[in-house]
């Protein structure tokens, strides 16, 4: 009797603690969960700046967006989102990732800024899994070279152009390592066209939302 009676008591104690745990557990992430939703959209935001200069734009950027599906030029199945950059209602920009296939380890995501003539406002990676010491001076953080593709087009170079300097083309590889930027550089190109492909597209789509708000 007094057996069965500790065994009651401890499955009771051992069920008032797990309700307990569930509890403070909840109670905790209801309440972090607007803090952690904050710090993922500044530094959402923080990416979106690296590629767009902030002064390019006065709307929000993480809310005037569209989705678009193109497998083959951006490299990911699903629909990416496009982000738009607009000031005083004009177009300025776009903004939107790209996987760049072929690298030594893998795919290497690109954040890829577009201004509105077709130019490059900006390329970031935003993740790879390249040789460290070799690969990873695809990073801003480590090496100038992805900055040399701000102002750079469709058409400057020409198409033959995009290619590492190994391969005929106009940029630079890196000593040791020609996968990875051959791999970025082609990434980056097939953002351009992807661009140049659903340039209307994108701010057509802009339009006809300004037309039916108002």
């Amino acid at each position: 009797m007094n057996s069965g009676r500790s065994i009651l008591l401890a499955g009771l104690l051992l069920a008032f603690s797990a309700l307990l745990g569930t509890g403070l557990l909840s109670l905790t992430h209801g309440h972090a969960a607007p803090y952690i939703a904050e710090n993922e959209r500044l530094r959402l935001l923080a990416s979106l700046n690296a590629v767009i200069p902030p002064d390019q734009y006065d709307n929000d950027l993480l809310t005037d967006t569209l989705e678009l599906s193109d497998p083959q030029l951006l490299g990911m199945e699903g629909p990416v989102t496009i982000y738009r950059a607009r000031r005083g209602g004009e177009a300025r920009a776009v903004a939107f990732r790209v996987r760049a296939l072929g690298g030594y380890s893998g795919p290497i995501e690109l954040l890829v800024g577009v201004a509105v003539d077709g130019r490059l406002s900006g390329v970031r990676v935003i993740s790879h899994k390249e040789t460290p010491g070799l690969g990873d001076a695809i990073e801003a953080g480590r090496s100038d070279w992805i900055s040399g593709f701000k102002g750079r087009s469709r058409t400057n170079p020409q198409d033959a152009g995009w290619k590492v300097k190994r391969d005929g083309g106009v940029f630079d590889q890196f000593t040791g390592a020609t996968i990875t930027p051959r791999a970025v550089v082609k990434g980056v190109h097939r953002a351009l066209q992807f661009y140049d492909l659903h340039r209307d597209q994108i701010f057509l789509t802009t339009a006809i939302a300004k037309e039916t708000a108002e």
